[in-house]
């Protein structure tokens, strides 16, 4: 009964696919172009995922403004094959209305003979525009700016401002605010526009204005960007150059792709991979291969170093074999200890909560934590050993006492080194200006696994001088 009722629901309400399918089954183009114009834009987007067939004639059948809408939306490899596929004249009319901030986010993805070819079909103020944005560095915020933004000047009055709105306004990324220049283009002033629809008509700019504003620098990196939205609660920020002068503005959504990015790359950089360019299921399978292999050989190569490290206490393992099997208990802990730490320091470093200036105030804590982590594992260690001696007396031998303290306090020297490594790790490789995910955790685990050894054999030979050693 419930499955009659669902099919019937079905029939009399079919799904935005079905009602495509059957649009598609008429070859009915009108009805066609009407029903994709009706949807929201992701519900489009959702249709172009699902019908890989048809995505060119669904971006074909939508208004131009509503194409280039969804095509900002699609993910890269979606976009590629739309544009591929596309008419020239089709191609150059999306790219021409497409804002410039996301035009130049698509072709920096792009060969440069493909990015050549594309460029030489936009109208010549929107190539002029998209070739000053390519110009500046990759990942810096010059590359996700616009220069679609409403500019007045100190002297307007507020009724010759919106003036000004209505004749640029509809062109502007948005216009929720207002930016003020002087005569050389320096920025002086952003205004919220409820500012100027507060204001008697004949008052002056400069009377509004108070001089505080927060400008971004379109050299500077992408990530800072995040975090300076995030500081100042805006929906926009001017962007200048060097000279202060106005240069276009960034707004929220470009914000939130970069971060959404720089997350997935932080991700796979602290597993232990190079960042994907593309979606995993897009990825080439050599491409795939080249991006993992690189870390897996150096964590090879660095968990080579481990058998060295056994080699050189060979003699101390063949008179007390016993120490050998706590060797995987010893490198696992320290390993844990230092990947624990530096995935929160490198996920508190990515938010803003830590800076290179608090070095000193994350290693007190993490010296500390160290200490109370190690003594939690190296107690259960020490209580292990002991346990395990009463079960099974000749497991251990007569001297599993000292045994147990060496165990014990090597869990916790080692852990006390994973938490100081794994903690450090990260704001030094920030220091000399390099990713601090790439100090990932299997990076840091291999660093331990070597280190820790060490350390447990030297702890050995303190506790078992002269009685096993």
């Amino acid at each position: 009964m419930a499955e009659e009722l669902h099919n019937e629901f079905e029939l009399e309400n079919p799904s935005l696919q079905q009602q495509f399918e059957e649009l598609i089954a008429r070859d009915d183009k009108l009805a066609i172009k009407d029903f994709l114009n009706d949807l929201n834009i992701t519900d489009v987007a959702d249709l172009i995922y699902e019908n890989e067939d048809y995505e060119s004639q669904i971006m074909s059948h939508l208004l131009i403004h509503r194409a280039a809408s969804v095509f900002k939306i699609l993910d890269f490899p979606v976009q590629k094959r739309i544009i591929q596929s596309l008419p020239a004249f089709k191609t150059a009319e999306l790219l021409n209305h497409l804002s410039a901030d996301d035009r130049t986010d698509f072709l920096e993805e792009l060969p440069s003979s493909v990015v050549r070819e594309l460029i030489k079909l936009m109208d010549p103020e929107e190539r002029k525009v998209t070739l000053s944005l390519l110009g500046y560095p990759e990942n810096s915020i010059g590359r996700l700016m616009t220069p679609d933004y409403v500019y007045v000047y100190p002297h307007n009055t507020v009724e010759e401002v919106f003036q000004t709105i209505r004749k640029y306004g509809k062109d502007s990324e948005t216009i929720n605010v207002i930016y003020v220049i002087n005569d050389k283009g320096e920025l002086l002033d952003d205004i919220r526009i409820r500012e100027f629809i507060l204001a008697a008509p004949d008052k002056k700019v400069e009377e509004i204005m108070d001089g505080r504003f927060i400008a971004l620098n379109a050299y500077a990196d992408q990530e800072t960007a995040s975090e300076v939205f995030k500081m100042n609660n805006r929906v926009a920020l001017p962007v200048v150059s060097n000279t202060n002068k106005l240069l276009g503005i960034v707004t929220i959504d470009d914000v939130l792709w970069v971060a959404s990015e720089e997350f997935s790359e932080d991700i796979q950089k602290i597993g232990g991979t190079e960042a994907l360019d593309q979606p995993y299921l897009e990825m080439p399978v050599l491409q795939l291969f080249k991006k993992r292999i690189t870390w897996l050989v150096v964590l090879f190569l660095g968990e080579m170093l481990t058998a060295t490290a056994m080699g050189y206490f060979e003699d101390e393992i063949a008179k007390a074999v016993v120490l050998a099997l706590f060797v995987p208990l010893i490198i696992s802990s320290g390993g844990n200890s230092g990947s624990q730490a530096s995935t929160l320091i490198i996920q508190a470093m990515a938010v803003g909560e830590i800076t290179l200036t608090d070095w000193w105030r994350v290693l007190r804590r993490e010296i500390l934590q160290g200490l109370l982590l190690g003594t939690m594992l190296g107690t259960i260690g020490f209580l292990r050993v002991i346990i395990w001696s009463q079960i099974f007396p000749h497991l251990y031998g007569v001297h599993s006492l000292m045994i147990a303290f060496t165990v014990g306090f090597s869990l916790i020297g080692v852990v006390l080194w994973g938490t100081f490594s794994g903690s450090m790790l990260p704001l030094v490789l920030k220091k000399f200006g390099a990713d601090p995910a790439t100090s990932s955790a299997p990076f840091v685990a291999t660093l331990v696994d070597v280190t820790g050894l060490v350390i447990y054999f030297s702890v050995a030979y303190i506790f078992l001088s002269g009685i096993l050693l």
